[in-house]
């Protein structure tokens, strides 16, 4: 058997909503970036999943095509040596003048192809459409996609048009190029359910294979589903297409953690969102891996059933997980261990597929809002594709080396006790399995741990399985040198995250000396000596570096003009380890908020609020408030990535302390008139503060998200309760 490949895929999708056709390729900036051709060889990807889209190169008059794009990038392709594997159809339904429920889809698809294939008559692999099951499941079934149905027999035809569609356009590619290969892909879960629900938990299993059964012309009578579609009125098109059958060439096989899944019928263990059904019985369908013990064996047990079915050649054409940075590189690595284990029992799996290279947009919402974008193994919310720390992983991997980063080293949490979420179920098909953690594991060291910041790092290493030690002036003194060495020489930590400093920025006025010690002196030496011992480090610094006279957001670059003693300490802790050699970040950050501790803003207001108190707020000072869990995936996200130099990390917006109290207010119910806008120069502060200091930052979601997530949190809840039952006591007595 070959070595196995490793392939990429840019996330390309065209689908339709109503009117609206939304492209992936354009809204991830991938459509004017030519560049990015090289990014992914550099990688060693031998193959690309490259979008020649119906929908993008002939939205209109069927005989006029556009293929500026694509004639632009195969040709670079070409010139790269990576081999292009063509998609015409990405989860969509054409462009406006067909759709999925049109009889005739299928050959207006094979007319298209066949344009294509003369086109670009050296392409040897195709992928005609995406996915057509799933496709039809959320456009016919489920009426999330266009044509928006939402019945069984429109998502067979949708499906059977799908597969028409496969046919019609192979057929029309080999009339070209008689050894052009069928790479069809699906994505491949299993479904299970507690024992009530096991009908349909049968039909579902047996429904999820329709569109390879299809194309291999095996739905006859006798099929499992046969009578159900022929119920449909489809016995003619299924006839068709077992007598002139187009089996793929490769299976891609789809795989993702919300493949797989389990239906309950106990549904009022569930939030009311998540209540759906059958038309006939009621039950909840949600991720498998929530629920089961032990989790189901996922995209192993996918490759292991496509293979016994059909013996056909196989590859895993999307690899994805849209996570935090260490979770995106663990579910990579066991899926190439996955691929690597397979072919070892005689499956003969040929590629992995790194998908979605520059991101996705959307997918949260099913592609039917904006809804957020979630990197990929470049980041592109700066404008200009950012390597993350999946670059080195997958070259690695190309080249058949070990990975190594020790962020990796845990276990992804799709094996860990935390992902249960649900009331948990016994997986009917245990089997042994055991962490993929190793025994040892090079820790993280966060310098603070008294502090708000090294507290919340610590918590979101717990969550994310990062081995790390949370040091304090008995493991490492900043005033000391020798405690740093000893401490750096003898934990060996991979990195270090300087959380530790002084805070109080009024009291600096009068202790600045002792607050360029903490914040200057102590962060520099510790930088100092985790760079002679090669290990990277993030410091904090904050937006009070600047005076707030630009009249404009500050970048990163800009020039620090500090107005106060904090400050002055900030800028010179940049300036000395910005100085240093070695891989050191600077994350300037402003107003943090969090719900898991009481000395922020956003607490105080809250508290004040919920017991009917008024709670004044700067009117006349714009800031860029950081939530802290945010900022601390944000972090360790970028420490994982190897970034360094100064950046900004704050949640995208700007307000004034005042508007900032007032959204609080919003987010959490909370009467919003109690809020009092007043000059900064009320509120008694005895340092000078900039009047305008929003930063530019794209690497952390929304205010209004922060928000949401800070009103949502259970502590939030809780101090809001205890707040307003303090109040209802007073005002009783």
């Amino acid at each position: 058997m070959p070595p196995l490949e490793l392939w990429g895929g840019a996330e390309c999708t065209v689908n339709r909503v109503g009117e609206h056709f939304r492209d992936q390729t354009l809204e991830t900036g991938h459509q004017d970036r030519l560049e990015d051709l090289d990014l992914i060889a550099s990688l060693g990807v031998r193959a690309l999943r490259f979008p020649i889209l119906w929908e993008r190169i002939c939205p209109g008059d069927p005989q006029s095509c556009d293929w500026t794009w694509s004639d632009a990038r195969l040709a670079r392709l070409q010139a790269l040596g990576i081999r292009p594997i063509a998609g015409l159809v990405h989860h969509g339904s054409g462009p406006p003048r067909t759709n999925l429920l049109d009889p005739d889809f299928g050959a207006k698809l094979g007319d298209y192809a066949a344009r294509v294939a003369e086109r670009y008559p050296w392409i040897a692999d195709w992928t005609p459409v995406n996915e057509p099951l799933t496709t039809a499941r959320f456009a016919a079934l489920y009426g999330h996609w266009y044509p928006h149905a939402r019945d069984e027999g429109g998502f067979w035809r949708a499906l059977v048009h799908q597969v028409e569609g496969v046919a019609c356009a192979m057929a029309a590619v080999r009339a070209v190029n008689a050894d052009a290969r069928l790479i069809q892909t699906e994505d491949l879960g299993k479904t299970y359910g507690t024992p009530r629900t096991q009908t349909q938990v049968a039909y579902d299993n047996a429904r999820r294979w329709m569109g390879w059964d299809l194309l291999c012309g095996r739905v006859v009578p006798g099929h499992a589903l046969w009578e159900r579609l022929a119920g449909f009125g489809l016995a003619d098109k299924l006839e068709a297409l077992a007598s002139d059958p187009c089996p793929p060439d490769l299976i891609g096989i789809n795989h993702y953690l919300t493949s797989d899944r389990f239906l309950d019928e106990r549904v009022t263990a569930y939030p009311p969102a998540m209540h759906g059904g059958n038309g006939s019985s009621a039950y909840v369908d949600t991720e498998a891996v929530r629920v089961l013990d032990p989790a189901p064996d996922g995209l192993a047990n996918a490759l292991a059933e496509a293979w016994a079915r059909y013996r056909i050649p196989i590859a895993i054409t999307e690899v994805h997980n849209g996570c935090t940075r260490e979770e995106q590189m663990r579910w990579m690595r066991d899926a190439w261990g996955d691929a690597q284990a397979a072919r070892a029992d005689g499956v003969e799996v040929q590629a992995v597929t790194a998908w979605s290279l520059f991101g996705a947009s959307g997918w949260n919402t099913l592609l039917t809002d904006p809804g957020i974008y979630e990197p990929g193994v470049f980041d592109v919310r700066g404008g200009t594709p950012r390597p993350t720390a999946m670059v080195p992983l997958l070259q690695a991997l190309a080249a058949h080396r070990p990975p190594a980063h020790p962020a990796m080293g845990g276990t992804g949490w799709w094996r860990r006790d935390n992902r249960v979420v649900h009331r948990q179920h016994p997986n009917p098909e245990v089997c042994a399995q055991s962490s993929k953690s190793s025994s040892r594991r090079d820790p993280l060291f966060i310098v603070g741990a008294t502090g708000t910041l090294g507290q919340a790092l610590a918590r979101m290493c717990e969550m994310r399985d990062l081995a790390y030690i949370l040091t304090d002036r008995t493991i490492l003194d900043l005033r000391d040198g020798v405690s740093i060495a000893t401490a750096l020489s003898g934990h060996r930590p991979w990195a270090v995250i300087n959380a530790a400093g002084w805070v109080r920025v009024d009291d600096a006025e009068d202790a600045e000396a002792a607050c360029f010690a903490a914040n200057c002196v102590g962060a520099t030496e510790l930088a100092i000596a985790a760079s002679e011992r090669g290990i990277p480090t993030v410091s904090f610094s904050s937006d009070l570096v600047f005076d707030g006279m630009a009249g404009r957001a500050y970048f990163a670059a800009d020039a620090c003009t500090p107005l106060n003693a904090y400050g002055r300490s900030k800028a010179a802790m940049e300036a000395a380890i910005g100085a240093l050699p070695g891989c050191h970040l600077i994350v300037r950050t402003a107003a943090f908020f969090s719900p898991w501790d009481t000395q922020n803003f956003a607490v105080q207001a809250v508290e004040a609020l919920a017991a009917g108190r008024r709670f004044r707020a700067a009117d006349d000072q714009v800031v860029s408030p950081a939530y802290v869990p945010h900022l601390c995936n944000a972090v360790l996200d970028e420490l994982i990535d190897g970034t360094r130099g100064i950046l900004h990390l704050a949640n995208q917006g700007a307000v004034s302390w005042a508007d900032f109290a007032i959204a609080i207010a919003r987010a959490c119910a909370l009467p919003m008139a109690l809020v009092e806008p007043v000059p900064g120069r009320d509120l008694g502060w005895k340092a000078a503060r900039p009047s305008a200091v929003p930063l530019v930052s794209h690497r952390m979601p929304a205010l209004d998200t922060a928000l949401q997530a800070f009103a949502s949190a259970p502590e939030t809840r809780r101090r809001i309760g205890r707040a307003s039952q303090g109040s209802a006591v007073l005002r009783s007595a």
